[in-house]
């Protein structure tokens, strides 16, 4: 064979080789990455569900092209997330909404991590908000509002404002008006304004699940037995009432109901109700011992956290954050009139506008942080509950405070 037609076979071959070559599927390390799928699963209020649905899809929005979500949302209560939660932390909720009250057991049983930028998350928060996040000065949480209390809905086209200073005082209006001033004795929450301000005590122990009580006190110039008397005495007005939540807005709506003690998350429909006549105000004083008692409260936050078991742990904080940042803490007052954490969001012309927040900020002088173990509600309710019904046995007040207490101290 000649030397040219060697050759020549020689580029043929060569040739059909690159083709084959060229055909070939590029090897993995060459080809583009697959897009990472991230599936994350919130729980918070059901009543919150229409507002994270929107937060959500501003979350992707703002996040696409680095990842592909799948989020889902599932209905928890705020009050009993812990108990949710603990039960199977590995298969729990990614970011979840719970109240401040659950941070440090939380946090003790591992659910929650410190958070990783703390400094930025404090310096945008109000501090009350920061502590309600924090336990042992650290924080294991991002803080979500800070208007988990209660202070008091009246109509002004019954009372003035000289009136609603006064518990007596109402009473008489309402009942001149065959009204009525409602307030929740079936909720230990609640009826912790008539022991707050009178030097008696109440609190977590040392352990941090424990409570210590003195609310059941002989001495002192307020004792238990006075504050038990004063509770009659109001539940004996023919102007009052001890109603539920629910029971107080639909008495707002039909007329029956023209003041009571709730929280923000009913400004919205009480507005609706009353129109201009809508008002709202710091609780008032109560007669105990013949002196007025300023009415107490219990206080708090709703926090997000991010489980510490998250499989996704960066993309769930990134979540937690967007959740709770400055533009959608604003969104949620206007969509469900909530008081926001972030500072800069709290003292937005709107949020202090607000006749429910600025009715919240007057209450915060005569509140604390609540803090009591789970021992704490129903004991205190079934006092409460006996008083609401005027004590009808006619039993021993000292003895059932000191039963109360025995059962809220219980270890």
């Amino acid at each position: 064979m000649k030397m040219n037609q060697i050759f020549l076979l020689l580029s043929i071959g060569a040739l059909l080789f690159l083709s084959a070559c060229g055909q070939q599927e590029p090897p993995p390390s060459q080809g583009e990455p697959a897009e990472q799928t991230v599936e994350l699963t919130v729980w918070g209020a059901e009543e919150d569900a229409d507002l994270l649905e929107e937060i959500f899809a501003s979350f992707q929005s703002r996040y696409a092209g680095e990842a592909s979500f799948r989020i889902h949302f599932q209905p928890q209560s705020e009050s009993s997330c812990k108990d949710a939660m603990l039960g199977d932390l590995e298969n729990g909720a990614d970011v979840f909404a719970f109240a401040d009250d659950q941070a440090a057991a939380l946090a003790a049983a591992g659910a929650l991590d410190p958070i990783e930028d703390a400094g930025a998350v404090r310096g945008a928060s109000l501090s009350a908000a920061v502590a309600a996040a924090s336990v042992d000065g650290v924080l294991y949480a991002y803080p979500l509002t800070a208007d988990n209390g209660y202070f008091l809905y009246y109509n002004k086209a019954y009372f003035s404002e000289g009136d609603v200073e006064s518990l007596d005082r109402m009473l008489e209006v309402a009942a001149a008006a065959g009204r009525k001033l409602t307030m929740d004795w079936s909720s230990a929450w609640y009826v912790y304004a008539f022991f707050g301000n009178t030097g008696l005590t109440v609190g977590l122990n040392e352990d941090g699940l424990t409570n210590y009580c003195t609310w059941n006190s002989t001495d002192g110039p307020i004792t238990g037995v006075d504050v038990a008397q004063a509770m009659l005495s109001i539940a004996a007005s023919p102007g009052f009432a001890s109603r539920t939540d629910t029971e107080f807005l639909e008495g707002v709506r039909n007329g029956s109901v023209i003041a009571g003690v709730s929280g923000v998350w009913n400004a919205v429909a009480i507005q609706e109700a009353w129109g201009e006549d809508a008002g709202a105000a710091k609780l008032p004083a109560f007669t105990c011992k013949g002196e007025p008692v300023q009415m107490a409260s219990f206080s708090g936050c709703k926090l997000i956290g991010v489980n510490a078991y998250s499989k996704e742990p960066e993309w769930a904080a990134r979540l937690a954050e967007w959740i709770t940042s400055e533009e959608n803490q604003r969104l949620r007052f206007a969509r469900r009139g909530q008081g926001p954490a972030n500072a800069n969001a709290a003292a937005s012309p709107e949020v202090q506008a607000s006749p429910a927040i600025a009715a919240l900020l007057a209450q915060s002088e005569f509140s604390q942080l609540q803090r009591v173990g789970g021992k704490f509600w129903d004991p205190v309710t079934e006092f409460a509950g006996n008083c609401a019904r005027g004590n009808p046995s006619g039993a021993s007040l000292q003895a059932q405070l000191d039963r109360m207490v025995e059962g809220v101290t219980a270890r």
